[in-house]
């Protein structure tokens, strides 16, 4: 029976994987410094994080395959350093550990904010040349940035590693509200909305977790695999959610530089006044003025992958959300 380590298992794409790992007949092990809210039975939970390297070793032993989703996901922080000691470090020291104990399959799970191109084209499949950490639009994507660039360095040098790149994941029991789902929560409320019309990729988070699974098992060392679902303009998902939910919002766009320095204001007042996290960060704002079609082909054609459409997945999130007292 193969023995998987899910790095960061508690998290939103985490439990939806573990779940699907465990329904496969996986032997399911997690590292996480959160607790899970809701445990899968026959999972062994393990408490800590991915900066203690020794609990790292301890975890992957006898391990066959490892998930590496443990990161910082949001684009503020009170500490702005955890996003590369977290998301580059713990990547760097979770590698080195697994090769360390000789794993036979690693995964790396990316993400598609980092994925920016010297010349972006329509409908690019990510497989040209990605800008460097320093031209990143913030500290979140340069962590990333540098995050995958190690994971590739360790498949050029032979690791069997590929990697994982979910787009814009939805769906029910986002506990801990995810970027994307802190975002649909946040227009699900107010008459008045004023948003940045921008091309969103939007997934089904269970598509998410069974693409990981197929990258897992088929994906090419050394290979990005985008795992997207539909792109659309943030001005149709809103129109969506109206008709979904029955909630008549106005929704007025501005212009990316108001909505930049509008941004930026609400980071300052977090940094030095109310030390919590602002409506919206201007790394947020600059990856949406980047964004562009997205295609997920190559996981289609080489993985087998196959998302569903958007829109049940929308209605469940919208649905979750309204249910949930401490998220309505």
């Amino acid at each position: 029976m193969t023995q998987t380590l899910v790095t960061g298992g508690a998290g939103f794409i985490g439990q939806h994987l573990v779940s699907a790992l465990v329904a496969r007949g996986r032997t399911v092990r997690v590292l996480d410094r959160r607790p899970p809210v809701c445990a899968t039975p026959g999972v062994e939970y393990v408490s800590g994080s991915v900066l203690d390297t020794d609990l790292v070793g301890e975890t992957l032993r006898n391990v066959d395959e490892v998930y590496h989703l443990a990161g910082l996901p949001g684009m503020w922080l009170p500490n702005k350093g955890d996003f590369h000691a977290v998301n580059f470090r713990g990547t760097e020291i979770v590698i080195a550990a697994a090769r360390k104990r000789g794993v036979p399959r690693f995964l790396h799970c990316s993400t598609e904010s980092i994925l920016f191109h010297p010349k972006p084209s329509r409908g690019d499949d990510g497989e040209q040349s990605l800008l460097p950490p320093e031209q990143m639009p913030g500290l979140y994507t340069r962590s990333k940035m540098l995050a995958e660039q190690a994971a590739a360095r360790a498949a050029a040098d032979g690791f069997p590693l590929v990697i994982g790149t979910p787009t814009m994941p939805i769906g029910p029991h986002d506990h801990n509200l995810t970027p994307p789902t802190a975002m649909l929560r946040q227009f699900l409320h107010g008459r008045v909305q004023m948003y940045l019309d921008f091309i969103v990729n939007l997934v089904d988070v269970r598509d998410v977790a069974a693409g990981l699974i197929l990258a897992m098992e088929r994906g090419k060392t050394g290979h990005r695999y985008i795992l997207g679902g539909e792109s659309m303009s943030l001005k149709k998902i809103l129109k969506l959610m109206s008709a979904i939910s029955g909630r008549r919002t106005l929704a007025i766009p501005v212009p990316g530089r108001i909505a930049e320095a509008a941004a930026g204001t609400l980071e300052f007042i977090a940094d030095h006044i109310t030390h919590t996290p602002p409506s919206g960060t201007a790394e947020g704002v600059r990856i949406a003025l980047r964004a562009t079609e997205l295609s997920v082909a190559k996981a289609q054609n080489e993985l087998g992958y196959a998302p569903r459409p958007i829109e049940p997945a929308l209605r469940d999130t919208i649905t979750y959300l309204l249910r949930e007292p401490k998220l309505a």
